[in-house]
């Protein structure tokens, strides 16, 4: 068989030239060429009793056509050392596997599939059986095949396609198959791949601890990026089942890099990333080539610092990946299985930029793994023996997984080394951040550690421009307070922001809520808070006002009321009719009086005054003053017919007649007592306005505008009919009679209600509400009654006081000199009519 040589087991792990050379020289010749039937690949060869197989990305894979392209010196050449010097190890040791030597075959894979499934089977050759029953040589004897060595189990492959292509072809002969670096969940699937056993975690584990990284920096909104395989597919397919599991994490984009990408191709992924912005997490299981331009790609759309990448274990702790583009890498957070640096290794120079590959360890494990069950093997089948038995020879390949499968001993990093049922090594990592600021030795910083749960130190983590505080990659940041989520249908962590607005509260995080009637919501509007209570004041300028001009009234009116008292007997008082104009003045005094009512505070009192005043004041006025304008106008219109006197003219007779119109006021305000007795409410929807930090509770009396009215309207009526007679007597002598002092009285109170309706009810929708409608209630009443004593009496009073001259008794009249009066007052205009009509005659016959 042609090989690439022999390298004895003496070859350390130092010897990076020998290997690089070697290999570089002859290794690199197959890359040219594919292995075909009929054409050993070429290999390393190391003669032992056994045989183990070495699988290895020396190569890194070939453009199109061709399987091979440059030399890998970490992920290949590095590792193929590490295996090397296990067995060095192994077979210097006296403990382990004594007096046994290990040989082996290594394989170059290309870090291609299909190419590793052809260099892999070499591994088989021995156990194919071929008939050679018709060969013979030419002197007629049987020929001499010398036998194909025979290969018990194989180290390898490194990527998870690699690996899982070989394990089908493997498994088949029962050749055992330990990998020292393929991480697929795919693999742990023991029915299908039953022969396969790894020293490093599946990526279950990893994504697991992937989903823990990104919790524990409070992302929820990540989009992750794959290379086309098994490798990258798995490992995203777990970080998504294990998301949705968890909960609370939501992908943006989940992209995969084709196995052969097309020019352009990677611009393209970034400009898909950006679609979702605010997903700066971009979680990626690639290889170390797509690693690299991702970040080229995203350096030509100057992206650096916007996407936070969390690697696999593929980006690990590698230079290559990053090289040149530190700082688009910046801040990087990688995953690596547990690892340590292996004692043993040798510079090639002081200044040699050589750096230990970081799946170095795990492959000097997987080859003592296969040691250590080769030595339980053989204690068990060859006791006593210090070589090879026949029981082992050959290995059978189902009993040696048995043993592999049940080692456990502390690897090259200290740390045991042990498989589960599927073959799958415990799940055990460094966390790493690659930290490019404020550090004197920029590069890959441990940060934390994963064993079945994360210990994350924050406060060795910094970002780009060296930040320390973790950016975000949410797809909607937290609402403030008082705002509920509403959320974007089909991405539960993506939603807008909706304020909570007029009365409502946050209710829960999704929903708000009215807030009760009496109350309003807090100023963050996560909950309710009493509404203040409030009620006219007296230092409100809506109270001075009505206060002073019914202060003013009220020392009028007692003015006038003294005044009258005291000249009581005087020819003016006297011919004013006192006994009316007592019971008049008593009810201007009241329209006065109810301002105070009306701006007091609320009380069952003080609503029980107002129901009866308010009203009544006005009643007894207009009842009197009514009184009056009909004696007059039946008075005269009686005169008119006769000299008999119309009935009830007495004093005694006119105050009877108030007192019953009075007596209908009384008895409506008494039958609502009744029906409806006095009390205070809290009226929270008349100052209710769109801002609720203006909201107010109002105490009042539980007096509607409809009642109010109610209590003016009978007064109203009066006020008319009071009107209507005036109006009927305006033609009387002003020397008999207050016709017309009250009539101009009674015309001016009418157009002061008549302003005062459109205010009062045009300012139903106010906010001041309450406030206008009182203070309007108020001056309209208190004008009124100023109306009414200033025009009835003032004048009285004036000359009493300043004109007791004129204060003197006229000729009394009787009814039947009132009643010539009416009559020559008839005639008189009668007579005018005539005249007018015997001139439009003599006119008339004058133009005959």
């Amino acid at each position: 068989m042609p090989h690439l040589g022999t390298a004895g087991p003496c070859l350390c792990f130092g010897s990076f030239f020998l290997v690089h050379f070697l290999c570089g020289l002859l290794l690199g010749l197959a890359a040219g060429s594919r292995a075909t039937s009929g054409t050993q690949p070429h290999s390393i060869k190391i003669e032992g009793d056994i045989t183990l197989g070495g699988l290895f990305p020396v190569h890194s894979r070939g453009p199109a056509g061709v399987p091979c392209g440059d030399i890998k010196k970490e992920k290949g050449i590095h590792r193929m050392e590490a295996m090397l010097y296990a067995l060095d190890q192994i077979n210097s040791d006296p403990d382990l596997l004594p007096n046994i030597t290990l040989g082996a075959r290594i394989l170059d894979t290309c870090s291609r599939d299909t190419y590793a499934l052809e260099q892999s089977l070499t591994f088989v050759q021995a156990l194919i059986q071929k008939d050679n029953s018709d060969v013979r040589c030419s002197n007629g004897e049987p020929p001499i095949i010398p036998k194909p060595e025979r290969v018990i189990g194989v180290i390898g492959a490194s990527a998870s396609s690699v690996s899982i292509m070989v394990a089908n072809v493997l498994r088949l002969f029962a050749i055992p198959q330990i990998s020292y670096a393929s991480t697929a969940p795919e693999l742990s699937d023991n029915n299908r791949y039953d022969f396969f056993s790894r020293v490093v975690p599946p990526d279950s584990f990893q994504a697991q601890a992937m989903v823990d990284i990104v919790k524990a920096m409070g992302w929820n909104y990540v989009s992750t990026l794959a290379s086309e395989g098994n490798y990258g597919e798995s490992g995203v397919d777990a970080f998504l089942q294990i998301s949705r599991e968890a909960g609370g994490l939501c992908i943006a984009q989940s992209i995969k890099i084709p196995r052969e990408p097309r020019p352009g191709e990677f611009d393209k992924i970034i400009k898909r990333l950006m679609e979702t912005s605010n997903a700066r997490g971009v979680i990626i299981f690639a290889n170390e080539d797509d690693i690299k331009r991702v970040l080229e790609a995203a350096k030509r759309a100057n992206l650096t610092g916007h996407f936070l990448f969390v690697g696999s274990d593929s980006w690990g702790a590698k230079i290559a990946p990053i090289l040149n583009q530190e700082d688009v890498a910046e801040g990087a957070v990688t995953i690596l299985p547990k690892r340590a640096s292996i004692e043993g290794e040798e510079r090639i120079g002081r200044d040699s930029p050589y750096e230990q590959e970081g799946k170095v360890q795990f492959v000097i494990d997987a080859v003592y793994a296969m040691a250590h069950a080769l030595h339980s093997m053989h204690i068990d089948l060859c006791p006593g023996s210090t070589s090879i038995c026949d029981r082992m020879d050959p290995v059978e390949g189902r009993l040696l997984l048995k043993y592999i499968r049940a080692v456990n001993f502390n690897g090259s990093a200290g740390t045991g080394v042990m498989f589960n049922e599927d073959g799958d090594a415990p799940g055990r990592y460094d966390i790493f951040q690659y930290q490019l600021s404020n550090t004197t030795s920029p590069g890959y910083k441990i940060i934390g550690q994963w064993t079945n749960h994360l210990r994350l130190s924050a406060e060795d983590m910094q970002w780009s421009g060296g930040d320390k505080q973790v950016p975000d990659s949410v797809c909607s940041f937290p609402c403030e307070p008082g705002e509920r989520k509403r959320m974007v249908k089909g991405v539960p962590c993506c939603w807008h922001c909706e304020l909570c607005d007029g009365y409502q509260f946050l209710l829960d995080e999704f929903n708000c809520d009215m807030c009760p009637f009496d109350m309003r919501p807090t100023l963050n509007r996560t909950g309710c808070r009493p509404t203040p209570i409030i009620k006219l004041e007296w230092s409100s300028p809506w109270a001075i006002i009505p206060v002073f001009l019914a202060v003013l009234g009220i020392l009028a009116t007692t003015g006038v009321i003294v005044t009258f008292i005291r000249f009581n007997d005087t020819p003016i008082v006297r011919a004013s009719g006192r006994e009316l104009s007592y019971v008049l003045l008593t009810g201007i005094f009241l329209i006065y009086l109810i301002t105070f009512l009306m701006i007091a505070e609320p009380g069952a009192v003080v609503c029980a005054f107002r129901r009866l005043l308010l009203g009544l004041g006005m009643c007894i006025s207009y009842a009197a003053m009514l009184t009056k304008t009909n004696r007059i106008y039946r008075i005269f219109e009686q005169g008119k017919k006769s000299v008999t006197p119309p009935k009830f003219i007495s004093p005694t007779s006119q105050l009877i007649i108030t007192f019953i119109l009075i007596s209908v006021q009384l008895l409506g305000i008494f039958i609502w007592f009744g029906v409806v007795p006095p009390h205070t409410i809290i009226d929270f929807e008349e100052l209710r306005p769109p801002n609720p930090e203006l909201a107010r509770g109002i105490l009042k009396c539980d007096m509607s505008d409809l009642s109010l009215i109610g209590c003016l309207s009978y007064s109203m009526v009066l006020m008319v009919t009071c009107t209507i007679y005036a109006i009927k007597s305006r033609g009387v002598p002003e020397t008999f009679n207050e016709a017309k002092p009250i009539g101009f009285t009674m015309y001016t109170t009418c157009i002061i209600w008549l302003a005062f309706v459109p205010i009062f009810f045009g300012t139903a929708q106010s906010t001041e509400k309450m406030f206008i409608q009182t203070t309007t209630l108020t001056v309209s009443m208190s004008l009124s009654a100023t109306v009414s004593l200033g025009m009835l009496y003032i004048p009285k009073v004036y000359v009493i006081i300043f004109h007791p001259e004129q204060n003197v008794q006229k000729r009394k009249r009787s009814f039947k000199a009132v009643a010539q009066a009416a009559a020559v007052s008839s005639r008189l205009s009668q007579k005018s009519s005539d005249k007018q009509n015997g001139e439009t005659k003599a006119e008339a016959d004058r133009s005959q």
